[in-house]
């Protein structure tokens, strides 16, 4: 959906307590906006340590935004300072701060709650984050940047009264012998599997190739444990994967290597998954249909991709 230019630049982190107001240092071009009230929040409070990100469970009212602006030229901690220093003055103690080879690059970028591309953009080599906490309040920041604009993900808990819980509901257990699938917690991933069942396709905008390879990089795809969840769900159902790209190069080239790519994700998909092979096939078609201009860089991101549509229901 389309967003409105936003061309303000102070945001209001809205919650039953008083409002956090942060200026941001350039213009908002775009955000999207995530909340739950009580909702929880894993605050990650040290680097990827080998076998994961530390954190402390947060819980809440939580307010999550990701937001575009317009920075050329600006480094991601000419973006960080001025919001760190208004986060202290607000009375706030940073706990923990580093950049992407300090926080750990890919490990700490897919361990920790990050809204989906392209709403928020992570260069995996050039980001900065940081964590504060003031009481039982927390706030956490994180910064990257493309090629003309800069990405900020702004992440707050605040205190919330706990819903009544609901009465208790007889529920059936799965069988035992049946294969399992890790049930995704990720809102984006539970969005995967709603688009399944409603349009027939979705985008898994959480894979990462590197530039130029069709190698899905090592990680724990919350989008890949979302289909599989929908093929055990849908048991006569099949599917495509299918590669594209930008429309940089040659258009030879670039259907071998998104559908290179395409069979990567059913490798994947398969290794990690237990997914029967003979219920998904892998297509590429390149650059041949875009979803946004190939014109600028954000275009550009949202074109290389991988789409899974529905090829039958029994």
């Amino acid at each position: 959906m389309p967003k409105a230019i936003l061309p303000l630049i102070l945001l209001a982190l809205a919650s039953p307590a008083a409002a956090l107001t942060l200026k941001l240092p350039a213009e908002v071009l775009d955000q999207e906006v995530r909340s739950e009230s009580p909702g929880s929040y894993a605050l990650p409070t040290g680097p990827f340590d080998g076998t994961g990100v530390p954190s402390r469970v947060v819980e809440g009212a939580l307010d999550q935004r990701a937001l575009r602006l317009a920075a050329p030229g600006q480094t991601t901690l000419a973006i960080l300072a001025p919001l760190r220093e208004q986060v202290v003055a607000a009375g706030y103690e940073v706990i923990f701060e580093c950049d992407a080879r300090r926080c750990g690059g890919f490990d700490f970028r897919f361990g920790t709650d990050v809204m989906p591309e392209p709403d928020m953009h992570v260069d995996l080599a050039d980001f900065r984050f940081l964590s504060a906490v003031s009481g039982d309040e927390a706030v956490s920041i994180l910064v990257s940047r493309s090629a003309g604009a800069a990405y900020v993900q702004i992440t707050r808990v605040t205190e919330a009264p706990l819903t009544t819980a609901p009465a208790p509901a007889v529920v059936a257990l799965p069988d035992p012998t049946a294969p399992t699938v890790s049930e995704p917690l990720d809102p984006a991933a539970a969005a995967i599997r709603a688009a399944l069942d409603q349009a027939g396709f979705a985008v898994l905008d959480d894979l990462v190739f590197a530039s130029g390879a069709a190698a899905l990089a090592e990680g724990d795809y919350a989008s890949l444990a979302a289909v599989a969840a929908w093929l055990q769900a849908n048991p006569g159902a099949t599917i495509a994967l299918v590669g594209h790209t930008d429309a940089s190069g040659s258009l030879a080239a670039n259907i071998a290597l998104s559908e290179r790519r395409a069979q990567s994700v059913v490798d994947a998909l398969t290794r990690t998954h237990g997914t029967d092979r003979t219920r998904v096939t892998a297509k590429g078609v390149g650059y041949l249909a875009p979803r946004a201009t190939n014109q600028t860089e954000e275009g550009r991101q949202k074109n290389r991709r991988v789409e899974v549509i529905v090829t039958s229901t029994r």
